[in-house]
């Protein structure tokens, strides 16, 4: 239960590149928020946990090995943090950057192509914001955490 299986500094590197690898991917898929995860999207995320715990762990099934993996990511997630809030630019790079979906009422379909969002997913983000035409919109912004800021012309 306690004889790690696998060298720890395995279970810290296997864990270290698992996490990096889907840090990059995550971040390259678009900004959604737990809240707007389809079920399709919530399958994903399951089916690829349990793909990457062999690559993690390997042959290790100790109560060791898996914390040292868990604190890895952890560890590895608070750094990511840490840096985030020291320096601007690994900032955008890690969070990326809010981009402006509608300005005054016109769509910007290419930003939205490129965030992987429909304009009905866009509707329905402007009505949860009290805003039900998108001529009434001075501007819509997609934050970096998926969230979706409105400005209307009215409160402009």
């Amino acid at each position: 239960m306690w004889n790690l299986g696998e060298p720890w500094w395995q279970l810290l590197a296997r864990a270290s590149i698992i996490y990096l690898v889907l840090f990059v991917l995550f971040r390259f898929s678009g900004k959604r928020q737990a809240g707007q995860m389809t079920p399709f999207d919530l399958l994903l995320l399951l089916i690829i946990s349990n793909g990457v715990q062999n690559a993690m762990i390997g042959q290790d099934t100790s109560v060791l090995g898996g914390l040292v993996v868990a604190i890895t990511l952890i560890a590895l997630n608070q750094l990511f943090g840490w840096l985030s809030s020291r320096n601007r630019r690994i900032e955008r790079l890690l969070e990326g950057r809010p981009e402006v979906l509608v300005h005054n009422g016109h769509v910007f379909e290419d930003v939205l192509a490129r965030n992987q969002m429909t304009v009905e997913e866009l509707r329905s983000a402007l009505r949860r914001e009290g805003c039900f035409d998108l001529d009434e919109v001075a501007f819509a912004v997609l934050e970096t955490n998926g969230a979706v800021s409105v400005k209307t012309r009215s409160a402009a």
